[in-house]
This record gives structure tokens, C-alpha cells and sequence, in this order.
């Protein structure tokens, strides 16, 4: 029995146990994602303080004032502290959990993969978990601090004083952090994409008017806010992220 027909038989299992195993995978992250929850939501109140805190600077730049002399949050809701806070918590949750729910998808996917696959998919969960974390760092480093400063001086230069809810900023940001982390998925999926010969640097670098075009559309529809440098920002970290990605196919096409 060669190795590859080991592998099949091993992954074989009846369907009832395949339910049984989902069922026991789900519950046991539900049960991370919880705990998780548990501990994000006792400090929400600094997760908050945190979240705001790429605004505030951008505020404070432009006034020139210190950050913690600045309260621009107001509501006119008395549920709105409590939810938005809530809503932070889980996502918070939700990134925290992240690396022991993705051990649980591998607990339940790898019996039925082959030896080969296996040692993919390990280095695969690893360099896209690396880059979504990356691109949150960038998010809240570099795409918040741009976007803090195009936004407030426009509202500046309008004669507007900040009365801000917590509900609309937390919807932009929340919404930044996850759509820059995907974006910074791209690589990765381009490695394994050349890998499997679907795609090439060739032919990237032959389509690069069209991806383009598709990246300009979609930072149009998909990246926060409606202001048109905000479509600007996120179409060149995406051109630059596909730049990345033709010397990254390159890298991984196979020669023989």
C-alpha cells in the first residue's frame, strides 16, 4: 500500500462521524470564542480608549493641542454606549480567537487531506495569519492617520465642530482595519496560486491595465467613507500590494 492510499484510508470516516466531529470542532469554538469575549468585553473601556486613539492625534495635529484635552464623542441614544462598546468587544473577540478557531478547522480538515497537502496548508494558515495581522498594523499605523487628517480637515475647513457617535466612527473603523487586512491577503493567495501554475508573473505583469481598473472599482465600492481620497489611499496600497504579489508569483511558479 503506497503512502497516498494510507492517506485516503485514514480520511475516511462515516458520515455520522463526520457530524459528530463538526459538531465537537464548533462547540469547542464557540466555547474559545466566548472566553474570548469574556475577557475583550472586561475591557472594553480600554479597547475604546485604544480605538480612538488614530483619530484623536489627527485632531490634535490639526488644532495643535494634546490629544487628551480633546472630547469630541457625544450621543443622543442611551443604548449606543452599551452596544457599540459590546460590538467592539466582539470583534475584539473575534481577532483574539482567531488562531485557536483556525486549530480547530485544521483538527477537523487534516484527517482527510494527504500527507503532501498537509505540509501546505500549515505554512499557508501561518503566512495568512501574519499578513491579516500586518495589514491591521498598517491599518491602524499609517491608513488611520491618513484618513484621520483628509476627514478632519475637510470638516475643518467647512467651519464644523466634532460632536461625533461612537456607533459611526466604530463602523469605520472596524470596517478599515478588516477590509486592510484582507487586502493584505493578496500575496499570499497569489504564492499559492502561481504554485499551482493558475497564475503567472507574466501574465500579471501582461493585465496590469486591467487589475488596475478592477482595483480601482473595487476600492470605489468596498473601502470606508465616500470621500474620493479615500478610494485614492486604498487603490494604491492595493497597487502597491500587487507589485508585491508579480515578484511574489515569480518567486513561486515552479521551473520544471
Amino acid at each position: 500500500m503506497d503512502a497516498a492510499t494510507a492517506d485516503e484510508l485514514q480520511g475516511r470516516m462515516p458520515f455520522a462521524e463526520h457530524l459528530r466531529e463538526l459538531r465537537i470542532r464548533l462547540v469547542r469554538s464557540l466555547v474559545v470564542v466566548a472566553a474570548a469575549f469574556a475577557v475583550t468585553y472586561a475591557f472594553r473601556v480600554r479597547l475604546w480608549a485604544w480605538a480612538q486613539v488614530p483619530f484623536l492625534e489627527a485632531m490634535a495635529r490639526n488644532l495643535k493641542v494634546r490629544p487628551g484635552e480633546l472630547h469630541p464623542w457625544a450621543y443622543t441614544d442611551l443604548a449606543e454606549p452599551f452596544f457599540s462598546l459590546m460590538r467592539l468587544s466582539l470583534w475584539a473577540a473575534a481577532f483574539l480567537a482567531a488562531p485557536a478557531v483556525l486549530l480547530q478547522v485544521w483538527g477537523f480538515i487534516s484527517p482527510a487531506l494527504r500527507t503532501r497537502e498537509r505540509r501546505l496548508m500549515i505554512p499557508f494558515l501561518a503566512a495568512t495569519s501574519g499578513m491579516f495581522a500586518l495589514g491591521l498594523a498598517f491599518a491602524y499605523t499609517q491608513a488611520f492617520k491618513f484618513l484621520g487628517d483628509i476627514l478632519f480637515q475637510e470638516a475643518q475647513g467647512a467651519g464644523l465642530r466634532a460632536n461625533l457617535h461612537m456607533e459611526a466612527y466604530l463602523d469605520l473603523f472596524i470596517s478599515t482595519l478588516a477590509i486592510t487586512g484582507l487586502m493584505f491577503e493578496l500575496p499570499v493567495l497569489v504564492f499559492f496560486l502561481a504554485r499551482f501554475r493558475i497564475l503567472t508573473a507574466r501574465g500579471m505583469l501582461k493585465y496590469w491595465r486591467h487589475a488596475t481598473i478592477g482595483i480601482l472599482v473595487a476600492s470605489a465600492f468596498f473601502t470606508p467613507g465616500d470621500v474620493i481620497l479615500t478610494t485614492i489611499f486604498f487603490s494604491v496600497v492595493l497597487l502597491g500590494l500587487y507589485a508585491v504579489s508579480v515578484a511574489v508569483a515569480w518567486v513561486a511558479e515552479p521551473r520544471s
